[in-house]
């Protein structure tokens, strides 16, 4: 049964990726609609809104709680708790919920048509995802075989790749 609950907790996180890297390019779309003029602002608009509102509630918002549910279920049945990687992997499980509640934050703002950030911004927001999935990752399949500066020091430089990338896009946009 151990296996196959496992399977299932896989299936439902990278559901519940799909939704937190989707999700942020939906408003960034939405926030570049609203620099449109009308008619296309308010269509475009509209239109994200109903494509947030579904993405949302019937993918992120429930991968995210079966995720929750079957890693509950898992960490109590592995035994794993006492081990500090996975300390340090709660630890990013725990700051990818609080990422999960800022875009609940901004989809609300969204829904009431109220555009708080810039497509930039929000680009960046974007990443945010890629380095906790980056990190629990390794930190699952690498375990105790990954030194902690090592890991630091990717972390670090996939964030300054990302960055860079983002800053490369926005150049190329501009021309």
């Amino acid at each position: 049964m151990y296996l196959y609950i496992k399977a299932l907790h896989i299936i439902f996180v990278v559901n519940w990726f799909a939704g937190l890297f989707y999700m942020p390019r939906l408003f960034i779309y939405a926030t570049e609609a609203n620099e449109k003029p009308e008619p296309d602002k308010s269509i475009l608009i509209n239109q994200f809104k109903i494509m947030q509102r579904k993405l949302w509630y019937i993918i992120t918002w429930p991968s995210c709680i079966i995720t929750m549910s079957f890693g509950i279920w898992l960490l109590i049945k592995s035994g794993t708790l006492t081990q500090p990687w996975m300390h340090i992997k709660l630890t990013f499980v725990f700051f990818l919920v609080c990422y999960h509640f800022s875009l609940h934050y901004i989809f609300k703002q969204q829904q009431s048509t109220k555009f708080s950030f810039t497509s930039t911004q929000l680009r960046i927001w974007n990443e945010v995802a890629t380095i906790f999935l980056f990190a629990i990752v390794f930190l699952v399949v690498v375990k105790t075989n990954l030194s902690f500066l090592f890991g630091l020091g990717g972390l670090a430089a996939l964030i300054i790749l990302l960055l860079l990338g983002i800053r490369l896009y926005k150049l190329l946009r501009k021309e």
